[in-house]
């Protein structure tokens, strides 16, 4: 199949992508200010969901609001159940805990309500409250697409995206691993995409989220499995992250770019779900699990360097990278664009106060220590040969190495 590629207004070029795609997306959606107040229509529209339970963390009770939720379902008629033990990077027994508090409740649905953890938490106990809850049975590259129980999505922050896409990241307790489970089973029926959750958001938090949803955008853009519709999805995520990322450091009441960010965070989601993320993700989450550095943070720690590693495989692709985030223009060549996208991401993580591994507080010797392991569960993720440049084992290890010298 031969497409056209957007490279700015007004000037085209031929590529060829994949042919006859199959695209996943939630049925339902809400999008935009006050959207959340729509959520007993969406809930009624689903068949058979009559009792939900909220799947948080306690950082949304403490808010209020979850209590804003429950109390609106309350008064539409539903019995409405809470589980608020979701932690960051969720592990599979935090998940089964939700499953044995759905079953004894009788509930029916569920209604995922946060950040990507409680969002991938929520996702995962629709898909195990009726089918395996070995983790290991998803583990990449089985693609589970079995119906699961009916799931509605509420990010309250503005980055993974998991309330459009068919992915979840649980960690298994038992090595301590993050396996990402993909498949049509993992996408919410309906998505309440209401950017007013999330003008609330500490500094920290958006920056990570805004780096992310980047990521996402950038490794589906790249991807070997890229269609016309996630170049779409990719293209425009990286215009609203480059025209509102700095509005909201210096005004994070500024509704527009709160408003900006939270449909690039959307739109990146549904990039890389019909895409697929790359070595950035299979290199972060081993990262996230080991460290506990934050997922956004960690993705943003590796994507200047890995964005490097991989410019000469697909440098006409990160050079509208970097037309569309606003870091170069149609005046600079590929060559020149590509330089500048690197040189911009840079300085964004500098000014976003993004740390090193090492002022994140990691030893030295610890992570040596870990680098054959975490090298391991990037390679068995199988996100590396999704990435135009496919690294093999030692540059994967050297490039962690370059991670942690960096001071």
């Amino acid at each position: 199949m031969l497409i056209l590629s957007l490279r700015s207004e007004g000037d085209v070029r031929e590529e060829t992508v994949r042919d006859n795609v199959r695209i996943c997306l939630p049925r339902l959606m809400q999008v935009g200010a006050g959207a959340r107040k729509l959520l007993p229509q969406m809930l009624a529209a689903l068949p058979g969901a009559t009792r939900p339970l909220i799947v948080t963390d306690r950082m949304m009770v403490q808010l209020g609001v979850a209590d804003e939720i429950r109390e609106m379902l309350t008064a539409a008629g539903y019995e409405v159940g809470l589980f608020d033990a979701v932690q960051p990077d969720p592990t599979v027994s935090s998940v089964l805990a939700a499953v044995e508090m759905l079953e004894q409740g009788g509930y029916d649905c569920v209604l995922g309500l946060g950040g990507g953890s409680s969002l991938d938490a929520a996702k995962a106990v629709a898909v195990f409250s009726r089918h395996s809850r070995d983790i290991q049975f998803y583990r990449p590259p089985c693609e589970f697409n079995e119906p699961s129980l009916p799931l509605i999505a509420i990010p309250t922050t503005a980055g993974t995206g998991s309330e459009v896409t068919h992915h979840t990241v649980l960690i298994d307790d038992s090595t301590r691993e993050k396996i990402s489970c993909r498949g049509e089973a993992f996408v919410p029926q309906g998505a309440i995409v209401d950017y007013e959750l999330t003008l609330s958001k500490p500094a920290r938090l958006t920056a990570d989220n805004a780096l992310d949803t980047l990521t996402h955008a950038i490794e589906a853009y790249v991807s070997p499995k890229r269609t016309l519709f996630s170049d779409r999805m990719a293209l425009d995520c990286m215009r609203l992250v480059g025209a509102h990322i700095e509005t909201v450091r210096n005004a994070p009441e500024n509704r527009a770019a709160r408003e900006g960010l939270m449909l690039a965070a959307m739109f990146g989601g549904l990039a890389f779900s019909n895409a697929s993320v790359g070595l950035v993700h299979g290199m972060s989450r081993p990262l996230g699990s080991t460290f506990h550095v934050p997922h956004g943070m960690s993705n943003a720690m590796l994507l200047p360097a890995l964005v490097a590693f991989s410019l000469q495989s697909a440098p006409d692709r990160y050079a509208d990278c970097a037309r569309a985030i606003g870091l170069a223009t149609d005046a600079d060549d590929d060559a020149e664009a590509g330089r500048k996208l690197i040189a911009g991401l840079k300085e964004w993580n500098s000014r976003l106060s993004v740390p090193t591994l090492r002022s994140f507080g990691i030893d030295v010797d610890s992570f040596r220590r870990e680098v054959g392991r975490m090298v391991d569960e990037a390679i068995a993720s199988g996100a590396h040969r999704n990435s135009p440049r496919i690294a093999d084992r030692d540059e994967i290890v050297a490039l962690y190495d370059g991670l942690i010298a960096a001071e």
